[in-house]
C-alpha cells in the first residue's frame, strides 16, 4: 500500500525538538505523578508535632511512614490537590472535594498491626474539627465549654476518614485484647504491657525540705510545696531520681483514685459515661478491643462503648428509643463488628490525648507504621540544634 507523500517520512527527516519550557513541564508533571504515587502507596514523611510520644520520639523528629507495612490504603477521597493532606498551603481552605467518594479498600501488605508498633493513623475524633485550633479536640472542647459556645466562637468543619488529622501513637492492644490500667500500669490480657526505657509518667517526688539534687536531667512539671514536687520522668530516670540527693520518696502521680471519674468534663475518659464507667486515665477498664466478626450484646450500660462504632465508623443508622436499639430500621439486641479495631496510647502517658479519651481506632483509619527518623533537631532549629545521634535511626533503635 502506498501512502500519499505528505504522510510519508524520509530517513533524513527528524522530529521537531520540544521547546525547553515543554521539557521542563513534562518533567515536572512526571515528578509530581511519581511523588504522588510514592506518597499514596509506599511511604510518606511525617513530623512529630507534640510531646505525646516522648521520650521514644521527640518534637521535631522527621520520620518516614511505611504504608506497605500493613498494606497501602486506596484513597477514599480521590479528588484532592497532590502532596497536600487536608488544607491548602498559604491560602487555606479544603484541599479536596467530596464529589467522589470511594469505599475502604487496602492492598496486601507485609503484615498486620502488632502490639507495640508505633503507628500513624487518622484521629478517630477528627471527623469534626476546629479550623482555628486544629490540635484541639472538638468533642473535648464541647464538653468543656458547651457545643453552642464552641460552634459560635470557631469555624467547624467535617472531614472524611482519610482527611482527618494524622496522629502517631503506640499500639497497646490489637483486636480481641483486654486492656486495663491499674495505678497507671497498663495491663494487656491480664499481663503488664511491655515497658520501654524512654516512656514517661508523672511522679511525686518528696524531699527532706530542700530541692532535689538531681543526678540526671529531669523535667519539673509542678512544685507543690517546699518539699513536694511533680516530675515528668522517663522509666530510665526513675532510679536516678530515687538516688538523688535530698529525695525521700518517689511514687507515681495519680490525679484520681480507682473508682473515681474525673470531676471536670474536659478530663472525662472514653466513653464519657461517668454513670456506668467510673474510669480515669490511671485506672481504666477492663475493656475489650473489638474484632471483626465478633458479636456483642447491646444494653443501656454498654451502648456508650459502641455508639460511634455502629453509627460513625461502620455506617449504620442507630436510633435509641424507649430503651431499645433500632439499627438500619430493625430492632437489635446485639451487634457484629465489621472491622478490626486497635487501642493506641502515647509513651508520655500523662501528657497524651489517646484511646483513653477517644476510644478505639478503626482499621480503615490506619495509615502505616513509623519506620525511621531522617532528621531531628531541638528548639534551637536545624542549624544550631541538630540532634545528630537520632538521624537515620529506626524505631526499634530509638525506643531502646
Amino acid at each position: 500500500m502506498v501512502f500519499p507523500k505528505f504522510l510519508r517520512r524520509t530517513k533524513n527527516e527528524t522530529k521537531t525538538p520540544k521547546p525547553a519550557w515543554r521539557e521542563w513541564l513534562d518533567a515536572g508533571i512526571f515528578a509530581l505523578f511519581a511523588a504522588t504515587l510514592i506518597r499514596s502507596f509506599a511511604c510518606e514523611a511525617y513530623t512529630i508535632p507534640s510531646g505525646s510520644m516522648e521520650g521514644s520520639l521527640l518534637i521535631h523528629d522527621y520520620l518516614f511512614v511505611n504504608k506497605m507495612a500493613y498494606g497501602p490504603r486506596i484513597p477514599m477521597t480521590p479528588l484532592a490537590v497532590p502532596l497536600v493532606h487536608n488544607t491548602l498551603p498559604v491560602v487555606g481552605g479544603k484541599s479536596y472535594s467530596e464529589a467522589v467518594k470511594w469505599g475502604y479498600h487496602r492492598l496486601p501488605g507485609f503484615g498486620n498491626v502488632e502490639r507495640n508498633d508505633i503507628v500513624v493513623f487518622n484521629g478517630p475524633s477528627g471527623d469534626t474539627a476546629i479550623v482555628e485550633e486544629p490540635e484541639m479536640d472538638y468533642y473535648q472542647a464541647c464538653r468543656l465549654y458547651g457545643r453552642d459556645a464552641v460552634n459560635a466562637k470557631y469555624t467547624i468543619v467535617s472531614r472524611p476518614t482519610d482527611k482527618k488529622e494524622n496522629l502517631i501513637k503506640r499500639c497497646i492492644g490489637i483486636p480481641g485484647d483486654v486492656i486495663e490500667i491499674k495505678d497507671a500500669l497498663v495491663m494487656v490480657n491480664g499481663q503488664p504491657a511491655k515497658i520501654f526505657p524512654h516512656s514517661k509518667l508523672n511522679y511525686v517526688v518528696k524531699t527532706n525540705g530542700m530541692a532535689p539534687v538531681l543526678a540526671d536531667n529531669a523535667e519539673l512539671a509542678q512544685r507543690v510545696n517546699s518539699s513536694t514536687y511533680v516530675y515528668n520522668l522517663a522509666n530510665d530516670q526513675v532510679e536516678a531520681m530515687k538516688n538523688a540527693g535530698n529525695v525521700a520518696s518517689v511514687s507515681v502521680y495519680e490525679s484520681e483514685l480507682p473508682g473515681m471519674a474525673p470531676k471536670y468534663p474536659g478530663d472525662w475518659v472514653f466513653p464519657q459515661d461517668t454513670l456506668n464507667y467510673k474510669w480515669n486515665r490511671d485506672n481504666y477498664g477492663p475493656i475489650t478491643v473489638p474484632k471483626a466478626g465478633t458479636t456483642v450484646a447491646l444494653n443501656q450500660q454498654n451502648i456508650a462503648l459502641y455508639r460511634r462504632i455502629i453509627g460513625n465508623y461502620e455506617g449504620n443508622t442507630l436510633v435509641e428509643k424507649d430503651g431499645k436499639f433500632i439499627i438500619n430500621g430493625q430492632e437489635a439486641t446485639s451487634y457484629t463488628f465489621k472491622m478490626d479495631y486497635y487501642w493506641m496510647m502515647g509513651d508520655n502517658r500523662h501528657n497524651s490525648l489517646d484511646s483513653r479519651y477517644w476510644g478505639f481506632v478503626p482499621d480503615d483509619h490506619v495509615v502505616g507504621r513509623a519506620s525511621f527518623v531522617w532528621m531531628s533537631y531541638g528548639d534551637g532549629g536545624p542549624i544550631a540544634d541538630m540532634r545528630w545521634g537520632r538521624l537515620l535511626r529506626g524505631m526499634h533503635r530509638l525506643e531502646q
